[in-house]
């Protein structure tokens, strides 16, 4: 009877294994058949030639799409500003609200009540991608975060970003936060035109604050030739996202990649685009104009830094209406007269209470062979709010800590200025005496008051001595929006060297310079 049943037990068992071998086999093509990314956001991408404003490379480079940390470019392009115009210095403190404090991750983790400095907050936000610092920044800067995304929106408006909406100034999710990689690509090229003085910020692989060493996440700076910076980010909503600037002695080109399904797949694709595109690019002269004038706003602070240390340096000339015993500051006397906007009560973001100056209208680029342009439309009271219809998602997206906002810079045009109401009548300016202006100039500010500008300038020769005891103070009027604006100089540096010299000096006691060729 055993040895009977023995082939139907045999027969029994090798059926069994012939099924799971089959079911094996069944379960490994499904497991091929299934995307390995199922993680798939939308993707845009654009390459743009910085010296003659072609597209080299666009795929849905118009579409909306979610900005995440690229955002804080915007951001630090307002601090820039301020910078450049005296209201703040790289050291004035920043402080930090609770509403700032709770922001989540990336985060410096900064405490409420606590301060910190202009410059370690620009450095926060390029390497660390710090949420609580945009917030801080502001909200010093703006009085209000909401009041501060106007800003920056009517800012984008300004420079041509016509698809371009700020909620935040960090980027977490907010379904009205909305931009395109052309837009972003415009603001890449915009913040290192406008201020080449600060652009070096970008490039900073690591940043140390309270003993904690924070690596930029734009891993592509010193691993591909020719990236120099500047800004990574990502929402769950938005895709990991990059914008990058990459150059040689004779190329530019800026790269933005919106919507990678991770980090490295991000940077494997705008590797590609810097080394296919790159040497694609216009070897010549620059024949798009340098963005060098203020894009658009001239707006005071309305929360300033507390008062500082007589040694630190003397006070930027937006805040001398400030007594000498640290009294209130008169804030309507130092912001510069405004010129109403056109249909401001039509605005969807209105007007926040005469703290900037509505952007003139900019020239598009010239269209160069058979690429489209990158150009700017002209800007007008108006702000409408782009679509934001890109699916449920928004709603559940998240920030993710491991990856921050990257910049790069994209082709502007230049600032042809509307002409503004009549502004009320000043006392007469000073005139001093010509300058012989030497190869290399420093420079400390840009205000509204060639007198400011000018005391600003003996204060600082007082102070600081050394280089700058026999040089030469003197300003230089700038178009800015529709106002004017006095460069505080000083001439008489025969070097590169010589003028950067004077530069650490300054900024050894308190004071915003640069150097620059005449």
């Amino acid at each position: 009877m055993v040895l009977r049943n023995f082939p139907l037990r045999c027969i029994a068992s090798r059926f069994a294994a012939a099924l799971v071998a089959t079911a094996m086999v069944l379960a490994a093509c499904l497991v091929a058949a299934t995307p390995v990314h199922a993680y798939n956001p939308p993707y845009a991408a654009v390459v743009i030639d910085v010296k003659t404003g072609r597209t080299l490379h666009a795929e849905n480079a118009d579409a909306t799409r979610f900005p995440a940390s690229l955002t804080k470019v915007m951001t630090l392009y307002l601090v820039f500003e301020q910078l450049e115009r005296g209201a703040l210095r790289l050291d004035s403190p920043l402080r930090v609200s609770s509403r700032a404090a709770a922001e989540p991750p990336s985060k410096l983790g900064l405490r409420a009540g606590s301060t910190i400095t202009v410059e370690n907050a620009i450095l926060a936000l390029t390497t660390r991608s710090a949420n609580d610092v945009a917030t801080a920044i502001a909200e010093n800067l703006g009085g209000s975060v909401d009041a501060f995304t106007r800003e920056m929106t009517r800012t984008a408006r300004a420079l041509g970003m016509k698809r371009t909406t700020f909620r935040n100034a960090h980027g977490l999710p907010n379904r009205e936060q909305v931009t395109s990689a052309r837009d972003m690509a415009i603001l890449a090229i915009a913040v290192q035109d406008r201020f080449p003085q600060y652009y070096h910020y970008f490039s900073r692989r690591n940043f140390t604050f309270n003993g904690t060493t924070h690596r930029n996440h734009n891993r592509l700076i010193g691993r591909v030739t020719g990236v120099d910076g500047i800004k990574t980010g990502f929402i769950r909503a938005s895709g990991f996202n990059l914008m990058t600037n990459a150059k040689t002695n004779s190329r530019h080109i800026v790269t933005v990649v919106m919507g990678g399904r991770s980090g490295a797949h991000r940077d494997g694709i705008v590797e590609r685009l810097v080394k296919n595109n790159l040497p694609r690019a216009y070897a010549g002269a620059r024949q798009t104009p340098v963005m060098n004038v203020a894009g658009a706003v001239a707006f005071v602070p309305n929360v300033l830094p507390p008062a500082r240390p007589a040694d630190i340096g003397v006070p930027p000339a937006a805040f001398a209406s400030a007594s000498a015993t640290g009294g209130p500051l008169d804030l309507a006397a130092m912001r510069p007269a405004v010129a109403p906007e056109r249909n401001a009560g039509n605005t969807v973001t209105p007007a926040s209470s005469g703290t900037l100056r509505q952007g003139a209208a900019a020239l598009a680029a010239r269209n160069q062979n058979d690429g489209q342009v990158l150009s700017f439309a002209d800007s007008t009271g108006s702000i409408p709010l782009p679509p934001a219809d890109l699916g449920s998602r928004h709603a559940v997206d998240q920030n993710a800590p491991s990856d921050a906002a990257s910049s790069a810079p994209v082709q502007l045009a230049s600032a042809s200025a509307a002409a503004p109401l009549p502004l009320a009548a000043t006392p007469a300016e000073p005139e001093p005496e010509p300058v012989a202006v030497s190869p290399w100039v420093v420079q400390i500010a840009a205000v509204d008051s060639k007198r400011a500008a000018l005391e600003m300038l003996e204060n600082a020769r007082n102070r600081v001595g050394g280089p700058l005891s026999a040089a030469a103070p003197f300003t230089e009027p700038v178009q800015t929006g529709g106002t004017t604006l006095h460069r505080a100089r000083f001439s008489g540096f025969d070097t590169q060297g010589a003028a950067r010299d004077a530069c650490r000096q300054l900024e050894r006691r308190g004071f915003a310079c640069f150097a620059s060729r005449s």
